[in-house]
């Protein structure tokens, strides 16, 4: 998806228009999610560039890509430029010894004092 949306569309409410736009963005994601994986990927991943113009787009991971368009909505843009092109991703195995911090507990809490 390569697209620029335009923010102010005559006969239409800003608000449900900024919604509708949101809507097609999450359904674009969610349908090439859908696809068949291509051979040797783990799970669909997105290249995401946004920009006010096609022109000033930059590279921004996909999870922020609705907080960029509230961002251009209360700076009163009147558009702004999404790129969204699904790739195939492999997942990176972890290091053997390496855990993961589930609980977001670290080294310097001083839980060990509270067991005590």
């Amino acid at each position: 998806m390569k697209k620029t949306f335009q923010l102010h569309v005559e006969g239409k409410h800003p608000d449900r228009l900024l919604e509708a736009i949101k809507h097609e963005i999450r359904k674009y994601i969610k349908r090439e999610r859908r696809r068949d994986l291509p051979e040797g990927a783990d799970f669909w991943d997105f290249d995401c560039k946004f920009g006010v113009t096609e022109e000033a787009a930059e590279v921004v991971h996909m999870a922020t890509i609705i907080e960029r368009i509230d961002a251009v909505v209360a700076d009163k843009g009147t558009q702004f430029y999404v790129e969204l092109l699904a790739k195939g991703g492999v997942r990176a195995i972890r290091p053997a010894g390496e855990h993961q911090d589930i609980h977001g507990l670290h080294e310097d809490d001083d839980l060990d004092e509270i067991n005590d």
